[in-house]
């Protein structure tokens, strides 16, 4: 996969441990970003990619910042964005907090592209669980 780093190379996504599924993303600000309680801003990764025909991308939170309150708000990178990847992040928290260059705050990660063609009817299949949506398998 094409990938173009516009801030230093140390922001190349990577993938921390063998087996891992995302690949982490990084800040790329050039200074401290502060994120008050109940806000969110937009970070820039210094990262461009040209994604194959086949494969999308999307960001998510890591697991370290989401125990702290702060949230990646998942996003779809599609096959054809060509622009500076950036991260949506949410400060849940009740305190405000500090990202810093360089610190690791979104992981991006690779599926198949399937793009079904949509055919209109007017009844579709029953099932056991038919129109019952949250909640309705049990609580646990």
């Amino acid at each position: 996969m094409k990938i173009k780093i516009s801030a230093k190379d140390e922001h190349m996504p990577k993938y921390q441990n063998p087996g891992d599924v995302g690949a982490d993303l990084k800040s790329a600000e050039e200074e401290t970003i502060i994120i008050p309680a109940g806000e969110n801003k937009l970070i820039k990764t210094g990262v461009k990619i040209e994604l194959p025909q086949d494969i999308m991308a999307t960001v998510h939170p890591r697991s370290g910042l989401a125990k702290k309150g702060i949230i990646a708000i998942t996003g779809i990178i599609d096959i054809g964005f060509r622009g500076e990847i950036k991260v949506n992040l949410a400060n849940l928290s009740t305190n405000h907090v500090e990202i810093n260059p360089g610190d690791r705050i979104a992981q991006m990660v690779f599926n198949p592209v399937v793009k079904p063609e949509f055919v209109q009817v007017d009844k579709l299949s029953e099932t056991k669980r038919g129109e019952e949506g949250f909640g309705s398998t049990g609580l646990s």
